[in-house]
């Protein structure tokens, strides 16, 4: 008997707790169905065998979104009881997929732009631009790919101490944190230690997690801000992503107008493109980017408002420059990258299902030392102040040149035309042994009149074309250059997958 005919929403809230608790390994009477679920540390494998499992037990697929648009056992409870007795009476009756997919209220992002008026520079300290000797530069997103890479290259061509914001209990775990996160992409060198200051804060608390007093004191002696990081899922909504995407970037802009102005130096993303109001058309660098309508991912929604926010600041008298990446590679000379990107992702789960999408994507990916020695090159030149740059890859390659790479390397794939791989995906992906089993909702869910998933977007048809001639032209005098996307390049991150074992030989 399934739960749909007999329980209610005190039943499923049980389960639910019983279940989580498994998930979690803790006992049931750790698990509070009055808060927050994100205070479990929910991440998305979690979340999705927890949806799986709500399935088998319902008898349809409960959104994953709803676990952030409900982000409580006891709100998410009543919402999937209601689904229940609604699919009891008949509704939904040619689906087994939830009604509950689209029911979070529609964002209107323009008034989502709100910075707060007291982030101005005009009472601080001026500073010249650029400011191409810092004595000390802060760093967010240290932990992550690029912000490894970002501190590597301010290592090499600065003499200053890099400041870092990282999630830990103290300074030295902190530390570790960090020098973890470079070992890990093989950059790490002993004589970095001691110019590597960890700042024991949050992106989405206020003041970045810092007291009053040490918010400051940091104010006071930092000399410019590369701001990388981020929160990205593809599973969570704008208002799972707001507190860390778009409050801390605007944290940011409140300690770079404090004390004295310090640069700041954003990391946004192409993604602020993505409304269909730009398909087809070529976007520039300073190129207005007005339209949000109908940008449906939760990163790329939060990203259009914290570029807004510093744009913003900007013409309050900010010194800023603008950074526009699009999926970011690994290392064109080792090959080292992060394995957990959607590319990468994307590649082994189709090797284990045998089979392709055949759609018309291209590959814009630019390899990450690319992207990070592009952004400190370009953040000292007095040319670039108030400037965005497209660190996209100016000769993108069809997935199909991917797909054939893959090929000769014995392996026997098929491509399908999308809906066919969909399929194929919902029968073979459904455990987390499979890469693509937590990024179904990504792969699956369909958005807007159009009824479209989210990789339809990023079809060639509905795509802008991103140009970057402004910014080729702005590292002419440079030696930075963008490796081709070619044979080359795709046996350097072959032959890396293979070694870690990310990738078996076929």
């Amino acid at each position: 008997m399934s739960l749909k005919e007999t329980y209610s929403a005190a039943d499923i809230q049980a389960w639910m707790i019983s279940n989580l608790a498994e998930l979690l390994g803790v006992d049931a009477e750790e698990i509070d169905p009055t808060i927050n679920l994100e205070s479990y540390g929910l991440d998305s494998a979690q979340a999705m065998t927890l949806v799986s499992k709500l399935e088998k037990l319902l008898g349809f697929q409960p959104s994953p979104l709803l676990l952030w648009h409900y982000p409580t056992i006891e709100s998410l409870s009543g919402r999937l009881a209601e689904e229940v007795e609604e699919q009891s009476e008949g509704q939904d009756t040619e689906s087994n997929t939830s009604s509950l997919a689209n029911d979070a209220p529609v964002l209107d992002l323009q008034a989502e732009v709100v910075l707060d008026p007291t982030i101005h520079p005009g009472g601080a300290t001026p500073v010249d631009f650029p400011v191409t000797q810092p004595k000390k530069v802060l760093v967010t997103g240290a932990t992550g790919f690029l912000g490894a890479f970002l501190i590597r290259e301010l290592l090499q061509q600065t003499q200053a101490d890099i400041y870092c914001l990282v999630r830990a209990a103290d300074v030295v775990a902190g530390k570790a944190k960090l020098q973890n996160n470079l070992e890990g992409y093989a950059i790490w060198q002993d004589e970095y230690a001691a110019r590597i200051i960890p700042v024991i804060g949050d992106l989405a608390e206020p003041l970045l997690g810092l007291s009053a007093t040490n918010f400051q004191t940091l104010a006071a002696e930092i000399d410019t801000i590369y701001h990388s990081g981020a929160l990205l899922n593809y599973v969570f909504p704008y208002s799972a992503l707001k507190a860390a995407n778009v409050l801390g970037t605007q944290e940011i802009l409140r300690l770079a107008c404090q004390i004295k102005v310090k640069p700041v130096h954003y990391v946004s993303s192409v993604a602020v493109f993505e409304s269909p109001v730009y398909a087809g058309k070529v976007v520039k660098e300073d190129d207005n980017f007005s339209h949000w309508e109908g940008i449906f991912l939760g990163y790329s929604q939060t990203k259009w408002v914290a570029e807004k926010l510093v744009k913003i600041a900007s013409d309050r008298g900010l010194p800023v420059t603008i950074h526009r990446p699009p999926l970011i590679a690994g290392d064109s000379q080792t090959g080292i990258g992060n394995t957990h990107d959607f590319i990468n992702l994307m590649v082994k789960g189709c090797l284990q299902m045998g089979c392709f999408p055949e759609v018309e994507y291209m590959l814009d990916m630019s390899p990450v030392d690319y992207v990070s020695k592009a952004i400190v090159y370009l953040s000292m030149q007095k040319r670039s102040l108030g400037k965005s740059f497209h660190l996209q890859h100016p000769e993108p390659v069809s997935l199909s040149v991917l797909v054939d790479w893959v090929r000769s390397f014995g392996y026997e794939i098929k491509t399908l035309p999308y809906e066919e791989w969909q399929a194929e995906l919902i029968k073979n992906a459904t455990s987390v042994d499979n890469p693509l089993y937590t990024l179904r909702p990504f792969l699956l869910e369909r958005w807007s009149d159009e009824q479209l998933t989210i990789p339809d977007l990023y079809l060639k048809a509905r795509r802008p074309y991103i140009s970057c001639q402004d910014t080729l032209k702005a590292l002419a005098d440079s030696p930075i250059s963008c490796p081709p996307i070619d044979g080359k390049l795709f046996m350097t991150y072959t032959a890396y997958l293979i070694q870690t074992g990310f990738l078996t030989l076929a």
